[in-house]
């Protein structure tokens, strides 16, 4: 689906000249991203939205205590970072699905882009929400985080714990966002 062309996007991302197709999209502002999750929810009847901090992790980990998905090393090839071994290393994005999936079948989880998710900053956990939900409450509302670490990071910054903020009305080149879908489960 093509937000842009089918009016649910007032901003065309920049790709940098490095692809559409197969790449993440980037040079988007945290509202950009929210945008495209209301147009995919109006698009498909289905309720899109990004990812709360903790779905996140807990995505990412998929299991693991580790730093990263698959142990505590970055190792050699694993993920598009400065260092990781990989031939995008502090140059660009690199092509999704470049790197092994994590054990829940997640790619790219490390590195490549750091992602929007819906939290605003809170500089601990102090008297975060304990179900999951998205943080939004006490806290400078221009101030949006995101992790999983870019193309331009050391290692240490796309580990599955590491957090960031960055003001969510500008536009940057090693950010994008994934999205999450919201289910109603059956009662118990």
């Amino acid at each position: 689906m093509h937000a842009f062309k089918d009016g649910g996007c007032d901003h065309r991302p920049d790709d940098q000249d490095w692809g559409r197709d197969n790449r993440p999209v980037i040079n988007l502002s945290w509202h950009d991203a929210q945008a495209y999750v209301k147009w995919l929810s109006a698009k498909t009847g289905e309720v899109y939205r990004l990812p709360t901090e903790a779905e996140w992790e807990y995505a990412v980990r998929a299991g693991s205590e580790a730093e990263y998905s698959w142990g505590n090393q970055i190792g050699e090839g694993r993920a598009n970072c400065s260092g990781c071994g990989s031939q995008w290393d502090d140059e660009q994005t690199a092509p999704i699905g470049s790197f092994d999936p994590n054990s829940f079948g997640l790619y790219d989880v490390h590195g490549n882009v750091s992602e929007w998710v819906e939290d605003c900053w809170h500089g601990s956990y102090e008297e975060a929400p304990a179900d999951g939900t998205a943080w939004t409450q006490g806290c400078s509302e221009y101030q949006r985080i995101v992790r999983g670490g870019y193309w331009g990071n050391v290692p240490l910054l796309g580990q599955s714990s590491h957090r960031e903020w960055l003001p969510r009305l500008n536009r940057y080149t090693m950010v994008g966002f994934r999205v999450a879908r919201s289910m109603d489960w059956p009662a118990q």
